[in-house]
């Protein structure tokens, strides 16, 4: 319920929203959470595994239990209801662990930025803004970053003094010198979620998800900042531990920190009647916050035997303490209606004499963690320490510094001279101090609710069997019991599940170790991280210098790489068949032309160009003559074939390189990486020239006459121009390189000129009346006709030289060359490798779908079925009058003639493995 006064919201505002379909109001400055509890909602969600009721259990990003999904004003799913702010309109449900992504597009915009700076602090609270305070006094360039929306951290939720001031009053007053200085940004509403070599750190900043449907268009969403800063400050604070004992999920139970937080920040009373079970100090003071604010506290549990002047304090505000006593279990239907408390023995078991108090607020604190994620991430080493009870900072290989709360300083007095002592770069001499005692696990006969992880329904009894099933190591646990594995990653059950793992193996915690600190340290959106980088600007998209001319004609285009390349060009009436069809024909029995500029290419200068090759490449390059074309394939280091493409000698120290389209920047990569770190003295320069040159491959028996036509000074004759050579010639008046290469087994030409003039290179060839453009889908049925095969389509990455049917493209005469080696290997040369082959449906109208597997039954036998093979690429012949295909088949050479089957839905479709040439196999068509 709403306390009548106090808090920081602005209670003559009000916002409306809804929540699992029903209608509440709230104020500016409440959290969903917040303005659940004013609501009396004491149910958010329900866990994950087990349906169980999950109430508000934190009031930070710490929080395990309490997901909702945002529905309007637009979907977002997997988000606590501690860390949404209020904003009218809102419509969220509660989730039962698993949320649900938009089916439509995010409006919303997303962008990323840069930032420098001596001194970056990452939180704002009594440590974080006297450490910011002291460097930008020193004349340093501060960033500080604070992921609430105002600076303070726990100031805000306490009732705290700080230097004379109420603890608001006196971050308030920091905050407003800070903003005065010009060397200083503040980053409020900002995780900073990563931290990564070189003092480079990565942070999310929410601009505008406050604001709802209100927020501006023109202004992005998030914002990734990616900092780089000469040193760090980590006042990151602390997240109070919880304790395992029986109904410890129940709505109602709360971290006791939390419940001070609503009291104080947000003017919330969480509960009318309340039990706080404590092992230290900082609960007392909840518990006199809480009572002050009119909760009525039935009784202080705390563990020790005598806790000190903190019990005489609550004693003497008329609140009964049970000294070394515990909670025993949390009772209630749907949420927590009683509480019972027992007397610890002196060996940690609980004796007779069980009280039960009648309670709808059950507040825990088991001790404090220091947040080390970002520490740890930075390189830094995490040491437990026996006495506070959890980890903390060692050192690190960066300049950071670790201070307040998030090195276990928890006075605010400390916390200020701990924070401008990090603030300064000057030894920190603030003590350490305990505030209590460890506390982790109230034994039980049954552990069956006696929950370590809310969120993922993880108890100790799951603990105890991970540990019986012989797991030793905390990582291990963690994957078999997936405690700390939720979006809160373990922040209030990470080390709790290890201690309880201690307990169970009779170990010191210490000695067990931790999981590992993995970024990000909240949940952050894809749409953040790829911020105008989506939709369109996902991926450049690139464009020949043909394009506009194929988008004009009618092109339909496909993705290829980033480029957009002519799939097919269908004429009135025409479906993609009957286009490719027409194309197919056309190149087959008279003239057509592709645009086939998107080919990757590559100069390869310098006196050593022909023996840099020579190692790339398997067959040989240095033997080429100018003036001549060879095929080359390139292999990984395994020797499984990585590329394929041409070679072009244009002079002695002079090669052109071409590659396939969607593999032309791996295949530089691959060549720098070899050139610049195995044979730096090889000299040799690399450079991409693929966008330079425009390229059209003229196609067909025709292709000769038309050239012919066009470029007049050129020899075109057979002998005149052999086939793999090149030319310079004028075509339609443009200079222009001519290779004489076909890719589809027909009399060809490949054209290369100038971007610039591509265009005009284009429209002369079409301008003749005889030549029909035809797109790659039309390529890909022409080259699988001769068996030519497609790198990353009829390979995939375990397929050799000789799997393909190209031994011969192999060199024998080399020493050596990249993968060499590895066809010396006997997996290179067993007889059951997969080899491509061809395939003839016994019925020549199916078309065999790309990926459909081959068995060699006529009927399927139970699983599992040994596989042969998989089809590669399939398509509809018009030279063939028929389908084919070609397929990886496991010795698939020696079964041409057999018969297989492919199955496609509920039937098997029988095949005929044949040579993976069906098309001119002599190519006799090839010199026209």
């Amino acid at each position: 319920m709403r306390r009548a006064s106090g808090g920081r919201i602005d209670r003559g505002r009000t916002l409306r929203f809804r929540f699992d379909g029903r209608d509440y109001t709230g104020h500016p400055g409440d959290t969903l959470a917040s303005a659940l509890l004013a609501n009396g909602v004491r149910q958010v969600a329900t866990s994950v595994k087990l349906g169980r009721p999950r109430g508000v259990f934190a009031a930070g990003s710490e929080e395990p239990s309490a997901l909702v999904q945002i529905e309007e004003p637009f979907p977002e799913p997997m988000l606590t209801a501690t860390t949404v702010e209020l904003y009218d309109g809102l419509v969220a449900r509660g989730l039962p662990g698993q949320g649900r992504l938009a089916t439509e597009p995010d409006p919303a915009r997303y962008d990323a930025t840069h930032a420098h700076c001596d001194v970056l602090v990452v939180g704002a609270g009594p440590a974080g803004l006297a450490a910011a305070r002291a460097a930008a006094r020193a004349g340093a360039r501060v960033i500080l970053a604070d992921e609430q929306p105002e600076p303070g951290g726990s100031l805000l939720g306490t009732a705290e003094q700080v230097a004379g001031l109420p603890g608001a009053e006196w971050a308030a007053a920091v905050t407003a010198e800070l903003a005065g200085l010009p060397e200083v940004t503040m980053l409020p509403r900002t995780t900073v979620f990563g931290y990564y070599d070189d003092n480079h750190l990565v942070a999310v900043e929410r601009r505008t998800n406050h604001l709802g449907g209100a927020a501006p268009a023109h202004v992005a969403r998030e914002r990734i900042w990616r900092i780089r800063a000469k040193r760090v400050v980590l006042a990151t604070g602390a997240h109070e531990r919880p304790v395992a004992f029986a109904g410890n999920d129940l709505p109602g139970v709360m971290l006791a920190g939390a419940a001070r937080t609503y009291v104080n920040r947000y003017g919330v009373l969480p509960g009318r009647r309340a039990v706080v079970f404590t092992s230290g100090d900082s609960a007392y003071a909840a518990a006199l916050e809480l009572a002050g604010a009119g909760v009525e506290v039935a009784a202080i549990v705390d563990v020790r035997p005598a806790p000190g002047a903190c019990a005489d304090r609550a004693r003497a505000a008329g609140i009964e303490v049970l000294t070394g006593h515990v909670v025993t279990a949390a009772a209630g239907d749907r949420q927590v209606s009683s509480v019972l408390v027992g007397p610890r023995q002196e060996g940690g078991a609980v004796a007779e004499g069980e009280r039960s108090f009648d309670a709808d607020l059950l507040l825990v604190s088991g001790g404090w963690n220091p947040v080390v994620h970002l520490f740890s991430q930075s390189g830094g080493t995490l040491r437990y320490d026996e006495a506070l009870g959890t980890l903390v900072p060692g050192a690190s290989r960066q300049a950071v510094a670790v201070a307040g709360a998030a090195r276990g300083v928890f006075t605010p007095a400390g916390c200020l001279e701990d924070g401008a002592a990090a603030g300064g770069d000057v030894p920190a001499g603030v003590e350490v101090v305990p505030q209590g005692v460890p506390y982790w696990l109230v034994p039980a006969a049954d552990y069956g609710t006696h929950f370590v992880d809310l969120q993922r329904d993880v108890t100790v009894a799951d603990v105890v069997r991970a540990t019986g099933a012989g797991l030793r190591s905390v990582e291990h646990v963690k994957r078999y019991t997936t405690a700390g594995t939720a979006h809160d990653q373990g922040k209030t059950s990470g080390l709790l599940t290890t201690a309880v793992m201690a307990h169970v193996l009779g170990v010191p915690v210490g000695d067990l170790g931790s999981t590992t600190f993995r970024a990000p340290y909240t949940p952050v959106s894809f749409a953040a991280l790829a911020g105008r980088d989506r939709g369109l600007l996902h991926d450049p998209v690139r464009v020949t210098a043909l394009h506009e001319w194929h988008a004009a004609h009618g092109a339909l285009f496909e993705n290829v790489g980033q480029w957009k390349r002519p799939w097919y060009y269908p004429r009135p009436g025409e479906d993609m068949e009957a286009a490719v069809l027409r194309e197919c024909r056309a190149a087959r029995e008279g003239v057509a032309a592709m645009d086939a500029s998107t080919l990757g290419k590559i100069d390869v200068i310098g006196p050593d160009a022909a023996e840099f090759l020579d190692r790339l490449y398997t067959n040989m390059m240095s033997t080429l003559a100018v003036g001549a074309i060879r095929y080359g394939v390139m292999c990984r280091a395994d020797g499984m074939v990585f590329d394929d493409g041409t070679v072009i000698r244009l002079a002695e120290d002079h090669f052109l390189v071409t590659t396939t389209t969607g593999n032309a920047a791996a295949v530089l990569d691959w060549m720098e990486e070899w050139l610049q770190t195995e044979w730096p003295w090889l000299r040799v320069h690399l450079t991409s020239v693929t966008e330079q040159w425009a390229t059209v491959a003229l196609v067909g028996p025709g292709s000769r006459e038309v050239l012919n036509g066009l470029a007049p000074g050129l020899a075109v004759g057979a002998a005149d121009f052999p086939f793999m050579t090149w030319r310079e010639a004028e075509v339609a008046g443009i200079p222009a390189r001519v290779c004489r290469i076909s890719f589809s087994g027909e009399l060809a030409y490949e054209i290369n000129v100038t971007s610039w003039e591509g265009l005009a290179l284009w429209e002369a060839i079409m301008d003749t009346g005889v030549v029909t453009p035809y797109g790659t889908e039309t390529m890909h049925v022409l080259r699988a006709e001769k068996g030519y095969p497609i790198v990353g389509q009829d390979t995939d990455g375990t397929v050799t030289p000789q799997d393909l049917g190209m031994s011969w493209v192999v060199s024998k005469k080399k020493a050596d060359f990249i993968g060499k080696r590895s066809f010396a290997r006997a997996d290179t040369t067993r007889v059951d490798r997969k080899q491509l082959v061809g395939l003839l449906p016994e019925d020549p109208g199916v078309l065999l779908p790309e990926g459909t597997h081959l068995v060699e039954f006529s009927s399927l036998p139970e699983p599992p079925v040994p596989m042969l093979g998989h089809v590669t690429s399939s398509y509809r012949s018009a030279a063939l009058g028929r389908t084919f295909a070609l397929a990886l088949v496991s010795g698939g050479r020696d079964r041409v003639g057999e018969r297989l089957y492919a199955p496609v839905g509920d039937d098997l479709v029988p095949v005929t493995v044949t040579s993976h040439i069906l098309y001119d196999p002599e190519g006799a068509r090839r010199d026209g």
